[in-house]
């Protein structure tokens, strides 16, 4: 079975210089096999389409979507960690309703395509489920939850996901929400740059909230502010989720050397995003998006909100464009680039603290990884590249877990603390 050999392999971790590189040959395609089928493979961050649709990513269907059954078989994924995300849109109370619908529509699809298949699909809610479910042979399924604009002002249904299963937070994505500002607030939205100084009050209140609860907070999206504010009241290790390198393409939604260094510093993970955009600084990408779903509409890039200015069809087909825009974005980079990005974020912080994520089904994907079952692909081009099994199983999954067993340690020792303040409250109060 795969992952009975992770004991194994964590020992070979302990023996290998951490980041050290081999001298790089070509992998015999046994060789790739063997070693990506004893890894522990996780990508952290895949979206689902709007027209996801359990019987059309059934065993044997073979779709355009990035994810389905198919894929996860093909590509070894044992777990696969779905963001329940809602669109950006304007702060009002109707459209926090409209945003909560559509993350509760992905909850519901993303559990009947489990439920159809229970020989092969699990929900994870633990490092235990991940563990025992590797050994198993099955695919998990986690939770992620992506922008806190469908929550309003109530923290209380942070509690409400976790029940559900949630176990990834992320506050923001392309703009402010009632939680935390934007790396990337949106001018079409009426968003002002570090309009609330990083983190909201509410924001900062979610944090040990999250920290309680076993939560995994993910940083991806914020601004550098809001990052360090969720650095300093953390008490546990962060991710970014899907989060790319300034460095290489200067683009505010990719993490600067002092934010990658930051998120290091607290024991957590950078999983560089396999998405073109942000991995290759390309004219033709920047140009063909804005030919493609744009200006056929009479819309700019960045200034307007298009739910706002179009009428119900045209939003249809400014939906239509973007959704075929995105299923082939992964065409304007390559695997080369995807990598030359984990080679940077490995050199500045180290072997422990990066990994991959991919952003499927939401524009990510490059020549080479255009979707899950292609996950091999990576294993193979590190491989070539010099780096060890050790490293490769940091890399895929075990720097996650990692970080995932100490949140919830965390939750354990706060859980406690909180505990034995209550008992000497009361024991107090008896005196």
């Amino acid at each position: 079975m795969k992952k009975l050999i992770l004991a194994a392999g964590a020992l070979s971790m302990l023996l290998t210089a951490c980041g050290k590189k081999k001298e790089s040959t070509e992998p015999s395609t046994e060789e790739v096999t063997k070693i990506h089928q004893t890894a522990l493979t996780i990508d952290p961050h895949i979206d689902l389409r709007e027209d996801f649709d359990a019987a059309g990513n059934d065993a044997g269907a073979f779709t355009e979507d990035q994810f389905d059954l198919v894929k996860l078989d093909s590509g070894k994924l044992d777990v696969a960690t779905i963001a329940l995300f809602a669109d950006p849109l304007r702060r009002t109370p109707e459209n926090i309703v409209l945003a909560r619908k559509q993350v509760d529509s992905k909850l519901a699809a993303i559990r009947n395509f489990v439920k159809k298949h229970p020989d092969k699909l699990e929900f994870v809610r633990s490092t235990t489920d991940i563990e025992k479910l590797a050994a198993d042979g099955k695919h998990g399924i986690l939770l992620s939850f992506l922008n806190a604009l469908s929550l309003g002002k109530d923290t209380s249904l942070i509690d409400h996901y976790y029940k559900e299963g949630v176990r990834v937070f992320g506050f923001a994505h392309a703009g402010n929400n009632d939680w935390t500002d934007s790396s990337r607030p949106s001018e079409g939205l009426g968003d002002k740059p570090n309009e609330a100084g990083g983190l909201t009050a509410i924001g900062k209140a979610a944090v040990p909230i999250l920290n309680r609860k076993g939560v995994i907070i993910d940083v991806s999206q914020l601004t550098t502010d809001a990052l360090n504010q969720t650095l300093e009241l953390s008490k546990a290790p962060v991710i970014a989720s899907h989060s790319a390198v300034r460095s290489i393409v200067d683009n505010s939604r990719n993490l600067s050397d002092a934010e990658l260094k930051a998120i290091a510093a607290k024991g957590g993970v950078v999983h560089i995003v396999a998405f073109a955009a942000y991995l290759k600084d390309t004219a033709a990408l920047k140009e063909d998006y804005k030919k493609q779903i744009f200006e056929p509409l009479g819309l700019q890039v960045g200034k307007d909100n298009p739910k706002e200015k179009l009428d119900s069809a045209g939003y249809r087909k400014y939906k239509d464009a973007y959704r075929t825009f995105s299923r082939n974005e992964w065409k304007y980079a390559s695997l080369d680039d995807y990598l030359n990005a984990v080679d940077y974020a490995v050199k500045l912080i180290g072997i422990d603290h990066v990994g991959f994520s991919a952003d499927f089904n939401h524009g990510g994907g490059v020549k080479g990884y255009a979707h899950v079952g292609e996950g091999p692909n990576i294993t193979a081009a590190l491989l070539k590249r010099g780096y060890s099994e050790a490293d490769i199983q940091k890399l895929w999954g075990g720097n996650f877990l990692r970080v995932f067993k100490e949140v919830e340690k965390a939750a354990q020792t706060t859980s406690l603390a909180s505990n034995t303040a209550v008992g000497q409250s009361e024991i107090a109060k008896n005196r």
